[in-house]
């Protein structure tokens, strides 16, 4: 009987180079995997151009100054499927709005972003049926009150079980 004895397998040039093609195969898919991802999410953008943002600043500042000397108060509601918006005078009496835009922004992902434009409900109140997912949105609120510019109320809230909490 013969028996065949195996020859040792010898590393060679090729193996080498199956071995470092595959590991930069590896490293590449994994950095395009990651780039693809990132790209779908947040484009990290908050303005789109920052020079121009940073000379309309003042501009935006003294309005928001002359806003705050109103005294006029918004409350926002989001309860049960109903958005909705009122805007008070500093003597509590509703203030004269012809129009409100609600605007959430969901702070990591742009393609969440909704706006909605309010119908009036009530004297100074404005609402919408609209079911809002739960999480963290950033709601930007332009109520017109014929001051020229929109009445401007920002706020970050928490929406749990279509809710703020």
């Amino acid at each position: 009987m013969r028996s065949r004895i195996a020859a040792a397998r010898v590393f060679t040039g090729w193996h080498m180079l199956a071995i470092l093609v595959s590991f930069f195969a590896v490293v590449i898919a994994v950095n395009l995997t990651l780039a693809v991802c990132a790209s779908r999410s947040w484009t990290g953008l908050v303005v789109e151009n920052s020079y121009v943002s940073s000379q309309e600043f003042n501009q935006r500042l003294a309005q928001s100054q002359a806003q705050a000397a109103l005294g006029w108060t918004g409350s926002l509601s989001v309860r049960d499927g109903l958005v909705s918006y009122r805007l008070s005078e500093a003597g509590g009496r509703p203030a004269p709005l012809t129009g409100v835009t609600v605007r959430f922004r969901h702070p990591a992902y742009e393609s969440e972003d909704e706006t909605l434009v309010l119908e009036k409900s009530a004297p100074g109140e404005f609402s919408f049926r609209h079911k809002v997912r739960d999480g963290v949105w950033i709601i930007e609120i332009d109520a017109d009150a014929g001051l020229g510019t929109p009445y401007v109320d920002a706020e970050r809230v928490v929406i749990r079980d279509g809710s703020i909490q």
